[in-house]
Order: structure tokens, then C-alpha cells, then sequence
């Protein structure tokens, strides 16, 4: 295997150091950041044309960005804050939440105020502002099951704008705004439509969900299915805050039916979930262990997660261009295994 290409970086004066606001811990630099903490801050940039001549990109908590390189134009953190309630009835709660709160916290305010549906979406890294981008899910649930629409930033005229369900186009880990509108809109505010406790029917067919509740004695509720998410999540991936990383790295694979039974053929022990009549889903971390010694691998200051095959880590003083090279690798070796070109799920900038 080559070694890693020359990623020193000289530091730049004047220059707004980006180390904190990435979980992967890269110290890189931005020629400009700004905080975004209302729509009029924002859209002042957008009309005085003062983007127009750089380049810029769009931030949340950085869990899902790894710059390569300092970045040379703005960098616009979202850090609007704000939860309020637009509209109830007697079994549901329209909540709208500010771009710039934290997912995981936000979570937790609706579990605390007795609103069900994002329970198993719990210590999902990233801000409410990215959740729909990536149209994040787990265990069973995602983001569109609950989602009723949200506002953003037209970053090229600067009018608000509202996104219905449909207009968003979500699929898996995928969105209008992660391809065809990719940095064109900054989300300021998404509502969500949660159930009230006594409507709320719990999901608890994935993964060890209803097992770990048995085992520990416990009925389904908002707050034990949220703590047995936070529990199995924290088994398997690093704290960022110890060890530097942007979650699972890759996609897992979804196939057409008749791909799938091709392959299924040459490797029948491949583990599979249909998603539909048409698709089945691969676990991408089980295609990367088929390909060698990856999960434990340490390369430099980076290296892959001993418990989990999707996870890069930074050991200390890794650089974007170390984890841009490392995760080539791996997408390397599956396709010639398998014949598959895994995706990222982070955002390499």
C-alpha cells in the first residue's frame, strides 16, 4: 500500500482556525467564518453580493464534513436557536426547530415534553439543520417518516423559501439539497409532526432494541428506547470528543433485486434487508471486513474503529487528506472484491 501523499499545510495569519467545529478534529483554517444567528445576518451577505466572489459552505456541528485542505473562501456556521410548537391537536404536535440546535438535544426536549417519533433517532451526531439533508435514520425510523416541511435561504437571491415533503425528495441518506440543490439553500428551521404519548406506537423491530429492553425488565417508553438507542450506539462507535470521527463514513448498499441475486450467489453468506419488492440493503461495514484487515488498521494518525468497519478515527493530528486516501483504499477493495463502488456519507471538502 503507497504511503500518504504530502498533506503538510503551512498555517495562514489572520485566519479562523475550524478545528473545533469538526467532530473528525481536522485543524484546518478558513479565510472567513461567520456565525449565522438570523435570517437577516445571512441574507445581508447574500444581497451585498460579498459571496459572489468566493466560494463558501454551508456548516452545521461539522459531524458530517472533513475539509482536505484549508479552505479558502467563507465558512457559514448555522446557530439559529429556538424550539417552539406551531400547531397541535388532540394526537399530534407540529414542532419547529432552528437550524442550529443540536439533534440530539432537541430529541431529548421532545421525549421530555411527552412527543413521540424520533425517540430511535437518538445521539445522532449533526444539528437539526442537516438532519434533512442527509435525511438521517436509524433503527428502523427516519427523518421523512416524521417530516412536514421546512424553511430555508435561497443563497442565491436570498428569499425564504419553504420545502414541502415531496419537494425535498428524500431517499436513503439522500435529498434534493445533498445533490441538484447541493449549497444552493441554508435551512433555517424544519418541522416536524410528533405524536402525542398516547397515539405513539414505538418501532422496536431493529436491531437489539426490544431485546436489550427485555433483558433489562423495562416497558417501551419515549425515554427507555432512547436510552437503549444511546446505549447500543455508544457499544459500537467513539466518542468524538475522544476520538475524533463523523460516524459511519459510508452508505450501506442498496441493490436492485436481481444484482443482489447475482451476487448473493457467489457470496450466499452476505447478510441482507429488503427494503423493498425491489431492493434489499448490504451492510457496508460486512463488504468492508470481507476485504481484508481493515477494522483495527491504524495508518499514521488515522485509522479504521476496532468495533466498527465504518468508522475512520484520528488518532491525533490527522488531516483530511489522510482520511480522503484511506477511504479510497477502502472503496478500492470492495469494488474488486464485489464489484460494488461503496459511497461516502461524508462530505469531503
Amino acid at each position: 500500500m503507497s504511503a500518504f501523499p504530502n498533506s503538510t499545510s503551512k498555517p495562514v495569519p489572520d485566519r479562523h482556525c475550524l478545528k473545533n467545529y469538526n467532530t473528525f478534529g481536522v485543524n484546518v483554517l478558513a479565510r472567513h467564518f461567520e456565525l449565522i444567528n438570523n435570517i437577516d445576518t445571512l441574507r445581508q451577505l447574500i444581497i451585498s453580493r460579498t459571496l459572489d466572489t468566493e466560494d463558501f459552505c454551508i456548516l452545521g456541528e461539522g459531524s458530517n464534513t472533513i475539509f482536505r485542505t484549508d479552505y479558502k473562501g467563507f465558512v457559514l456556521k448555522n446557530d439559529m436557536k429556538g424550539i417552539q410548537v406551531v400547531q397541535e391537536n388532540e394526537d399530534s404536535v407540529w414542532v419547529e426547530a432552528q437550524g442550529g440546535e443540536n439533534w440530539h438535544e432537541f430529541v431529548q426536549h421532545c421525549i421530555r415534553n411527552g412527543w413521540g417519533g424520533i425517540e430511535n433517532l437518538s445521539l445522532i451526531p449533526g444539528s437539526v439543520g442537516a438532519a434533512p439533508v442527509q435525511n438521517i435514520g436509524a433503527y428502523g425510523v427516519e427523518l421523512k417518516d416524521v417530516f412536514e416541511s421546512l424553511i430555508a435561504v435561497n443563497m442565491r437571491s436570498g428569499r425564504v423559501e419553504r420545502f414541502s415533503l415531496s419537494a425535498c425528495r428524500f431517499g436513503y441518506r439522500d435529498s434534493i439539497f445533498k445533490n441538484r440543490l447541493q449549497g444552493r439553500y441554508f435551512i433555517v428551521s424544519v418541522i416536524l409532526k410528533l405524536n402525542k404519548a398516547h397515539k405513539h406506537e414505538f418501532e422496536l423491530s431493529y436491531g437489539a432494541v426490544k431485546e436489550r429492553l427485555e433483558a433489562k425488565g423495562q416497558k417501551p417508553s419515549l425515554q427507555s428506547v432512547s436510552d437503549v438507542i444511546c446505549e447500543i450506539r455508544r457499544d459500537k462507535l467513539p466518542d468524538p470528543r475522544v476520538l475524533g470521527n463523523c460516524g459511519s463514513f459510508f452508505k450501506n448498499v442498496v441493490l436492485t433485486k436481481s444484482k443482489f441475486e447475482k451476487l448473493h450467489k457467489r457470496f450466499p453468506e452476505m447478510p441482507n434487508y429488503a427494503l423493498s419488492e425491489n431492493q434489499i440493503k448490504i451492510p457496508t461495514a460486512w463488504l468492508i471486513e470481507q476485504c481484508g484487515e481493515w477494522k483495527g488498521r491504524r495508518f499514521g494518525n488515522i485509522g479504521i474503529y476496532h468495533k466498527h468497519a465504518l468508522i475512520i478515527v484520528n488518532h491525533g493530528g490527522g488531516t483530511g487528506r489522510e482520511v480522503s486516501w484511506l477511504s479510497e483504499k477502502i472503496i478500492e477493495s470492495v469494488y474488486d472484491k464485489f464489484g460494488i463502488e461503496i459511497e461516502r456519507e461524508v462530505n469531503i471538502i
